[in-house]
């Protein structure tokens, strides 16, 4: 265990979704996330020896080409007209999360917890600051060394030297009665041509990179996924089991 990792005995319903249209995943994410805030509400009218428990949630996925903006993101930060898209074939949503624009696409993990925060905490900055650090371990592995830089989301290299100072990984969260959704963008494999038309994350004077980048060659994605996974259980102190029929039954349909 880490200074400040989150303390949670329990489990963790675990589903990798592969590639997924990003329109189908958003929508399995809100079932998920709609099915937790609906669960409290309901356990509270409850005595507790009654009370239902509430699954928590971690999804893993590729998404083909699309940005995605923030609800507090400017849409100046798109340098593609919707032609541009078009031709591109890139998709865009503005969505619900914090943060500004962002890119997602084929060699990115993509991470959604859906969690109920008061297994963990019901601290926002720390599941942040959690999920960060699960990012730097992975790194670790690879002998790449990541931190953080104050008043910016999300995990950089070189991060102590603004110049050089790069992200590979984007985060940002929504939250609502102590559940959250969306989560966080690992470049892996990451094509990063497609940040070039965009501001990513709003920050322009910062590069972008991926391991792939930082190694000098492609990574095996399922190793990746599999140290990700023992991060991620080892930080917030739970088994990461496979889902359940039902939630495994919905997850099909959104593969489709």
């Amino acid at each position: 265990m880490r200074e400040g990792d989150l303390c949670n005995v329990g489990t963790i319903q675990f589903e990798d979704l592969g590639l997924v249209d990003y329109a189908k995943a958003w929508d399995y994410q809100r079932k998920l996330f709609q099915a937790i805030i609906d669960r409290k509400v309901a356990n509270r009218e409850l005595p507790v020896n009654e009370q239902v428990p509430i699954e928590d949630h971690l999804l893993f996925c590729e998404h083909p080409h699309v940005y995605t903006l923030g609800r507090n993101g400017q849409k100046s930060h798109l340098l593609m007209n919707e032609q541009e898209l078009r031709d591109a074939g890139v998709q865009f949503f503005p969505i619900d999360r914090g943060g500004d624009i962002t890119y997602h696409g084929p060699g990115q993990l993509v991470c959604y917890p859906i969690f109920d925060l008061e297994h963990f905490g019901s601290s926002v900055h720390r599941f942040m600051a959690t999920l960060e650090e699960a990012v730097i371990g992975t790194l670790e592995a690879w002998k790449i060394k990541a931190g953080r830089i104050d008043g910016l989301t999300g995990v950089w290299l070189d991060a102590d030297d603004p110049s050089k100072a790069r992200k590979v990984c984007a985060m940002g969260v929504r939250t609502s009665r102590w559940a959250t959704m969306h989560g966080f963008a690992f470049n892996v494999n990451t094509d990063l041509s497609y940040f070039e038309r965009i501001v990513p994350c709003g920050i322009a004077d910062k590069g972008v990179t991926c391991m792939a980048k930082e190694l000098g060659g492609l990574l095996d994605m399922a190793e990746v996924k599999e140290r990700l996974k023992l991060e991620l259980a080892d930080l917030f102190e739970v088994e990461l089991v496979e889902a359940q029929p039902v939630t495994r039954e919905r997850s099909e349909e959104v593969k489709r």
